[in-house]
């Protein structure tokens, strides 16, 4: 199987959706990887390292002659899209859930289309898990910023010139960006509070180590692990609570979202306005509208001494492990549909056709929303 990795065209994006190391991996197996001169450039992998490890170099014209798979990180454009065979397959992050237009284009063209957001959150998918890798990534990296930008040491201090109190950090958000925000400010030393409206998240926020900020509002969890959205009642109260809270923190990182629907808004702009002077809210849902209601995604603004940072595509700031943990959870899907380099599509398969968003219209029928038909 044919296996083409174009150079990613989305602004902002320095990602590669193979590594050397994965295409190595993938010639192993019985795959020809061909990649764009250039493509791992921003992510730290000069072409050398792939013609090392076995993978042809392509300039962008002749990428995709004869490709059987195309593995991309962000969606393609419509340009590139047309540009892709009929029936070649389609790998990466393909935004079913918000992207109609994107997905029905590939529908029109007969690219058989998998989306990485799609993976069945299965024990059998977990290595196929990017959203978890990527979130992991971004989790890690919003600590870092939130240091970068507070007037506070992170750490207790003890000194000949006396005491300096650790910073007081709130996640709002107990999934694996949350999870990974919390593991990464208590690191730093931190004192750390999380709170998540799902009730198993307590347990998951103790045991690392940070206390578990009971707000007096609970929800149900999805089959994905996600959390569902709230009432309006229960926003109602769960703002009230968070205002009377905020006041205490010196760093806010909210990490909660929905897929396919705006991220809740939980922070109201008179919230921010109570906080301290020099406090920092790094607001890791601002792709899908922020959970700050002050949040201006792909900017960082200071409103009455707040510092409230709304970067988007935040695992791509860290492009050479977020590549690396992309690259892996690629390479699984690819095994997997293609055992020994040979393309076997079973959509009876939970995974297949879980993932599959677009494909020829008179083959078998997949969902295209990681859920099983009813």
């Amino acid at each position: 199987m044919r296996v083409c990795v174009p150079r990613e065209s989305a602004p902002g994006e320095n990602r590669v959706a193979l590594t050397p190391e994965a295409a190595g991996k993938l010639q192993s197996s019985g795959f020809d990887v061909v990649v764009e001169r250039g493509a791992g450039v921003l992510a730290g992998f000069p072409d050398e390292r792939y013609a090392e490890g076995g993978a042809q170099l392509a300039d962008h014209a002749q990428l995709t002659d004869a490709a059987e798979a195309v593995v991309r990180v962000a969606t393609p454009t419509a340009e590139e899209v047309a540009a892709l065979r009929p029936g070649v397959v389609l790998v990466g992050f393909l935004e079913p859930l918000t992207d109609a237009e994107g997905i029905a284009r590939l529908q029109a063209r007969g690219v058989v289309a998998f989306a990485m957001e799609s993976i069945p959150r299965i024990t059998r998918a977990q290595s196929m898990d990017a959203l978890s890798s990527q979130a992991t990534i971004a989790g890690y990296k919003g600590v870092i910023l939130a240091a970068d930008r507070s007037p506070k040491l992170f750490p207790m201090l003890m000194t000949a010139a006396g005491t300096v109190a650790p910073a007081r950090t709130l996640v709002i958000g107990a999934g694996v960006a949350g999870l990974q925000a919390i593991a990464t400010a208590r690191r730093l030393g931190a004192v750390v509070s999380a709170f998540d409206v799902r009730p198993a998240a307590a347990e998951q926020v103790s045991s690392l180590g940070a206390t578990f900020l009971d707000l007096g509002v609970r929800g149900e969890e999805s089959e994905g692990g996600y959390a569902r959205e709230l009432t309006p009642e229960q926003q109602a109260r769960q703002q009230q609570a968070l205002e009377e809270r905020l006041p205490d923190f010196d760093v806010v990182i909210t990490t909660a979202a929905v897929p396919g629907r705006p991220a809740p808004r939980l922070i109201p702009g008179h919230a921010v306005e109570s906080m301290k002077p020099g406090s920092v809210i790094v607001d890791l849902a601002s792709e899908s509208g922020g959970n700050c209601e002050l949040t201006e995604p792909g900017r960082e603004i200071t409103h009455m001494g707040v510092t409230i940072v709304g970067l988007t595509n935040v695992a791509s700031l860290m492009p050479a492990d977020a590549s690396r943990l992309y690259a892996r959870n690629v390479t699984a899907l690819l095994e997997h549909l293609a055992p020994g380099g040979v393309l076997d599509l079973d959509f009876e398969d939970e995974i297949t056709a879980g993932a599959c968003v677009a494909r020829p219209p008179d083959g078998p029928t997949a969902t295209g929303t990681g859920e099983e038909d009813a």
